[in-house]
């Protein structure tokens, strides 16, 4: 008996934390699906911002990727306070920059 009402104490606390973020998320007067979209971003944004340190001349293809994945970032950066992504805004302007430089490239490639 102490064991089931262990559990049901366990399952109560973790959906009243569930609870909390959300209404935390709430407060700071965004939408859960915006942070969630956010979290995501910040996992990509590490990752284009290793790509972007490491290539210097990209595919056509890889152009087109990098391109697709930076603007599902600065979206979902968009979507949140600044406070949220401070730490981050190095990364940030790394990925903006090498975006702009391939968006650059790519119009004087099909001005030409």
């Amino acid at each position: 008996m102490i064991i089931y009402t262990m559990i049901y104490i366990l399952i109560f606390v973790i959906f009243a934390l569930v609870a909390y973020a959300i209404l935390q998320i709430k407060m700071f007067g965004m939408k859960v699906k915006d942070f969630w979209s956010f979290i995501e971003a910040n996992q990509m944004l590490d990752k284009l911002y290793k790509f972007a340190r490491q290539y210097e001349n990209m595919s056509p293809q890889e152009q087109i990727i990098y391109l697709a994945e930076a603007e599902k970032i600065f979206k979902a950066f968009d979507h949140v306070p600044d406070a949220l992504w401070e730490e981050e805004y190095d990364k940030y302007k790394t990925v903006l920059s090498k975006y702009k430089d391939i968006k650059m490239i790519r119009w004087a490639e099909e001005n030409k």
